[in-house]
């Protein structure tokens, strides 16, 4: 009897709660950002922190969060990857709802918040500048996260100077 009860139990739980690719976010107007303007813009965002003596990675997230690209920069610590994903992952799933484009404007509106610190308990968020949004018109289309640098203002720097270089391509306008 017990045996049955659990196994119902656990059914009624997965019933009740979404899956994850139920619940994904996905851009309303379907565009979704091309491969080389993912790698355009992680490359001109790793180049610029390298140009600055700082060895970076850079991760693009479409707007469910995934990934569509993650490069380690050379002499990148290895955290970084993961750091980047998580800025970038911020930016998509939350800059919709709160209205930035930027994760150091979120991080800004948590630390105003009395609240704003249980957000950082969530699964992947990051409360950290560097993560910056690729739009197609006022629409998140994904996301690019740099980490690396010696504080996140110069990682979002870097990750503008990326974004900035695919914003008048034509694929990305489409």
């Amino acid at each position: 009897m017990r045996h049955k009860f659990t196994l119902a139990a656990f059914v009624a739980a997965f019933a009740v709660l979404p899956l994850g690719s139920a619940v994904a976010q996905v851009g309303e107007s379907g565009y979704s950002l091309p491969l080389a303007l993912a790698v355009k813009a992680a490359t001109k965002a790793i180049a610029t922190c390298a140009s600055n003596g700082y060895p970076v990675s850079a991760v693009v997230v479409d707007p469910s969060g995934i990934i569509k690209l993650e490069a380690k920069g050379d002499h990148s610590t290895i955290h970084t990857t993961t750091a980047a994903y998580r800025k970038a992952y911020t930016v998509v799933t939350f800059g919709p709802i709160f209205r930035f484009d930027a994760s150091s404007t979120f991080a800004g509106l948590v630390a105003k918040n009395p609240n704003g610190a249980a957000l950082a308990t969530l699964p992947d968020i990051a409360l950290l500048a560097g993560g910056v949004a690729i739009k197609v018109k006022d629409e998140i289309v994904a996301a690019l996260g740099v980490s690396g640098s010696p504080g996140g203002d110069k990682d979002e720097a870097c990750a503008q100077a990326g974004v900035a270089s695919i914003k008048d391509d034509p694929a990305s306008s489409q």
